[in-house]
Order: C-alpha cells, then sequence, then structure tokens
C-alpha cells in the first residue's frame, strides 16, 4: 500500500473522533447519544462510565431514551475530573432486570474522592429525568466531595431513594437536594432519603410509596417543604413514620407527614420544627401518633397543625408519645383538627 494512501486510511478512520470533539467543543457539553444509542435494551453502564472518564469538566447531557445499566455509575468528586449529569426531561436512567449492587444506580463522588470547595469543578451535580431503580435498586447517593446537587429529578421504583453518605469534610457533605420527587417500591424496608453526611439542605420535594420518608443519621440538616405521604400495605403500618430525627440540631420548615402512623420520631435531641403538620385522611389500623420522642422530649415544636378529626380517628390519636419524663422540650402555638379525638393529654405540660 503506498504511503498517501495509507495516510488517507489514516485520516478517515479518525475522522468520526475528531468529529466528535469538534461538536463537544462548539457546544461546551457532551451528547450521550453522540457515543451510544438509547432504546436498544442493552446495558449502556461500561459506554456511560467511558464517557465520564474521558470527558473531565463537562457537563454530559443525555437526551430523551431509555437508558439500561447493569451496575453503578461513577462520578468523580476531585475537581479537576469532576462532571455534571444533565437528563432532559424524558430521559430515563433503568436499572437492568439482574440489578445485583448494593450501591445506588447513580453515585455522585463514587470516585476520585475530593474535599475542596475552593477549586473550580466542585459544584458538580445531577439534574432532570428519571431515575428508575426497577423496584430492586437503590436510586442515588452522594458519596464524596462538597457542594454536590440534585436538581428537578424524578427517582422511581427505589429501595432507597437517595442516600447521602457520610461526609468528605470530617463528615460534614454540603449538598444541596431541591425539586426533586421520589417513589419508592412500596415495602417495609424501603426509605425515601437516608442522610449519614451532615450540613445538607434538602427543599421541595415530594415523597411517596416508602415506609419511612426521610431519616436523618446527622445534625445540621436544613429541610424545608418535604412531603412524605403513606399508601403502602396496612400490614406493617404500625412502624411507618415521616421523618425520624435520629441525631439533633436539625431544622424542618413546612414539613409535611400526610398519613403515616407516627408523623414525627426524635431520638431526644433538640431539633427545632416549624409550621410542620402531620395529617391522616384515613383510618389506619389503631394508633395515630404526631410526635413520638425514644428518649424525654427536648425539641421545640412551633406552630405545629395536628390533622387529627373525628372522620379519620382511631382507637389512640396521640400528639406526643415521650418514652421518658423530664424534657425541656415546647408545643407552642399548636393546633388540632378536633380535640375531641385526642386520646392523650401528656402533651400538655409542654404546652406554651
Amino acid at each position: 500500500m503506498n504511503h498517501k494512501l495509507l495516510l488517507l486510511l489514516t485520516l478517515l478512520l479518525a475522522m468520526p473522533a475528531t468529529l466528535l470533539a469538534r461538536k463537544t467543543s462548539e457546544r461546551g457539553y457532551v451528547v450521550v447519544t453522540d457515543y451510544i444509542k438509547a432504546e436498544t435494551g442493552k446495558d449502556v453502564s461500561d459506554d456511560i462510565q467511558r464517557i465520564i472518564d474521558t470527558h473531565p469538566n463537562r457537563t454530559i447531557y443525555f437526551p430523551d431514551g431509555v437508558y439500561i445499566i447493569s451496575k453503578p455509575i461513577l462520578t468523580p468528586a476531585d475537581p479537576q475530573k469532576s462532571v455534571a449529569l444533565e437528563l432532559s426531561n424524558f430521559a430515563i436512567i433503568r436499572a437492568a432486570e439482574d440489578w445485583a449492587s448494593e450501591e445506588a444506580m447513580i453515585r455522585l463522588g463514587g470516585k476520585d474522592p475530593a474535599n475542596k470547595i475552593s477549586t473550580p469543578g466542585s459544584n458538580y451535580y445531577l439534574k432532570g429525568g428519571v431515575i428508575d431503580g426497577r423496584g430492586i435498586a437503590k436510586g442515588i447517593s452522594i458519596d464524596s466531595g462538597r457542594e454536590t446537587a440534585i436538581r428537578q429529578t424524578s427517582i422511581k421504583n427505589t429501595t432507597i431513594g437517595i442516600h447521602i453518605k457520610h461526609g468528605a469534610n470530617n463528615g460534614s457533605s454540603d449538598s444541596d437536594i431541591s425539586d426533586t420527587n421520589i417513589t419508592g417500591n412500596k415495602k417495609p424496608d424501603c426509605i425515601g432519603v437516608l442522610v449519614e453526611g451532615f450540613d445538607n439542605t434538602l427543599t421541595n420535594m415530594r415523597i411517596g410509596g416508602v415506609h419511612v420518608g426521610v431519616l436523618l443519621r446527622s445534625a445540621g440538616n436544613s429541610l424545608r417543604n418535604i412531603h412524605p405521604l403513606y399508601y403502602n400495605s396496612d400490614e406493617h403500618y404500625e412502624s411507618s413514620c415521616g421523618f425520624i430525627d435520629e441525631q439533633e440540631n436539625n431544622w424542618y420548615n413546612f414539613c409535611y407527614s400526610d398519613q403515616f402512623a407516627v408523623g414525627f420520631l426524635s431520638h431526644g435531641g433538640r431539633s427545632f420544627y416549624d409550621h410542620c403538620f402531620a395529617y391522616w385522611y384515613n383510618n389506619k389500623q389503631k394508633r395515630h401518633t404526631v410526635f413520638k420522642s425514644t428518649g424525654r422530649f427536648n425539641s421545640s415544636v412551633v406552630s405545629m397543625n395536628a390533622g387529627m378529626y373525628r372522620h379519620n380517628a382511631v382507637e389512640e390519636n396521640v400528639i406526643l408519645d415521650a418514652a421518658e419524663e423530664g424534657g425541656d422540650g415546647i408545643l407552642w402555638n399548636l393546633s388540632i383538627g378536633d380535640t375531641s379525638v385526642v386520646t392523650d393529654h401528656s402533651h400538655e405540660q409542654y404546652m406554651r
């Protein structure tokens, strides 16, 4: 083969990669379907991971379509390697039928861990689209890094919707979750949001099909306009809970527990609840409790609305169930739908 023909063949083979590089440079972001096809039904997890690994500091865009993955997708926390994942509104990343991993489908900061906020690239995110766990997978986890965000995403059919792990900054993860909806798999071990890292902000979320709406195992978290709704089987209803706080110094504003057996559960620490709401719209088994403490009641509960009415009253309708006496918590400006249905009045000693 003469040298000119060999050179021409080499240029032709290199042209697709060159054109893709030019497209990416002109657009300023990477389009996944330049490299893979959606709607094939085939596993594309390795392909997506390769796109992430070879395009540091880029926004990676997923057009409409279904992308099947059989193992977790990891994004780097290192600001020099990080990427942002952005899905169109009808782009679906779905767990494969043979999904077997104990980790989440999307692990933000799941590789190249880092604890930096001064370097450009630290503020990576996942935005938009649908993450579908097919009833067997966890949805999204935040494994490392700082300033990680999840925005405007719909998380469906998961065992755990979002898992914020122990943070990189001495336990602080500093993540921001907003305008994101979660639907669980309706099983008794299903959790909407599990938080282990400190200092996170959760805003404007709807959570359904779960046994526990939000479980906080850390402090310094701010929750505003979070609305978990229970509509699972009655079989395990008595252990269902809208919000569980295992630590202290967490802030809740307009958080709304809807139809869970217990609206808010504290392990005895002091957290702050402002204009929150526990409501029942039909009868479920024997007991409805607005606020429960496994130790002393030490929280500050201001302007709590207890949605207990005659049409949804059960055998026991309890405002406060504290396992131990002597707490210094307060109930201020408490509103009860119908005081005549309340069957226990021990909460009155804490009212201001």
